[in-house]
């Protein structure tokens, strides 16, 4: 098959890893991880400009490396192919490899933050990430409310957990996320990713239970229920 895959940029060492070995022929296209931070109408318009454009090209399916990401997703849809999307409401579902192995760690790990190679070579610092720019907020407030601001908007978290993948050169992201945590005063735990889903992503075949596959002029919807997704007619 001929794929065009449109993936956030977090996902840049495994979805290569996993298009380098595909059996299919996958052109890529990285979007900036900053998009969600967008807002979803932006988020959902930059991406529903790429699926045109590759709507347009020689593909017989195009593929999202995106979960729900705060309904930024929601409405997406293709004129002339299926638009196959990952049941997944953020990224990290992707890199645990399954919306359970998510779910179950959250449960039992309330206040962490995940990080992984992407999210921290991409992200250039953790502070955008956790909330809003401490820039902005003094901006916006001045430097003592912002820095009240800040301390609430992050209390919440007490542990970072970096997720390894296997395509990491060698151990300065996980230094990385531990010298993170240690500053923070916050508990540090590595985990090993599973890149399953993503190499199905990539590969197929999408079944219904991990993959929603959205009909050309069909649209995605968010489904308020254990499947995440569903499709819909405009």
């Amino acid at each position: 098959m001929h794929l065009k895959l449109i993936a956030c940029e977090v996902f840049y060492r495994e979805i290569c890893a996993e298009v380098a070995r595909s059996i299919h022929q996958v052109d890529l296209l990285f979007v900036p991880k900053g998009l969600h931070d967008q807002g979803p109408a932006a988020m959902r318009k930059r991406l529903q400009q790429a699926i045109d454009e590759a709507s347009a090209g020689p593909y017989e399916a195009v593929v999202l490396g995106y979960g729900l990401c705060g309904n930024g997703i929601a409405g997406l849809q293709t004129r002339a192919c299926p638009l196959i999307v990952p049941r997944a409401h953020d990224c990290i579902t992707l890199f645990l490899g399954s919306r359970e192995r998510y779910q179950d760690y959250f449960q039992n790990h309330p206040g962490v933050y995940f990080l992984t190679s992407g999210w921290i070579e991409r992200g250039r610092n953790l502070e955008p990430q956790l909330s809003l720019n401490y820039a902005d907020l003094v901006a916006r407030y001045g430097e003592e409310n912002a820095r009240y601001l800040q301390q609430e908007l992050t209390r919440h978290y007490r542990q970072i957990t970096f997720i390894q993948m296997g395509v990491e050169p060698d151990r300065r992201f996980e230094e990385h996320a531990r010298r993170e945590a240690a500053g923070r005063g916050w508990a540090f735990e590595k985990v090993e990713g599973d890149p399953a889903l993503i190499r199905q992503l990539v590969n197929g075949p999408w079944d219904d239970s991990r993959f929603l596959t959205v009909p050309p002029g069909w649209r995605v919807a968010a489904s308020h229920d254990d499947g995440v997704l569903r499709a819909e007619k405009p």
